[in-house]
């Protein structure tokens, strides 16, 4: 499964945030070995709120990064051709974001579901969710 950015942060910072179902889904995930899929447009938009004061993490966003990067069970994915070529075609979109068209493209591409508390997503018919 891909964890959408906030579903990261709060699954690494706070997980009582998650609802039990997205909870349970990625726990099972981790107990399988993972892998727990992540965008690689995740980190950059990570470090975008960090910048801009949007979003504070209890660690400076190098190491906090480096943390997930060395679990065994997460795998980054980055932005290629295709995932931005897909993302580029999603048919009735919701909305504008770039970073959510290459998530849910990363999804779409690996076959697997987002994790995403986005209702615009959820509803998002192209993409199978989870959440709550």
């Amino acid at each position: 499964m891909v964890l959408d950015t906030h579903a990261w942060v709060w699954w690494v910072s706070s997980p009582a945030r998650l609802p039990a179902r997205a909870r349970r889904r990625i726990d099972g995930a981790v107990t399988a070995g993972g892998p727990l899929l992540i965008s690689s447009i995740s980190a950059w938009e990570i470090a975008m709120l960090v910048a801009r004061g949007r979003l504070e993490l209890t660690l400076d966003l190098d190491t906090w990064l480096a943390k997930t990067e060395a679990l065994p069970f997460v795998q980054f994915v980055p932005v290629d051709n295709r995932i931005a070529l897909r993302a580029v075609s999603l048919p009735r979109f919701p909305h504008a974001d770039p970073a959510d068209r290459m998530i849910v493209s990363t999804a779409i591409g690996g076959g697997v579901p987002l994790v995403t508390g986005d209702a615009r997503l959820r509803r998002y018919r192209q993409v199978e969710t989870v959440w709550a």
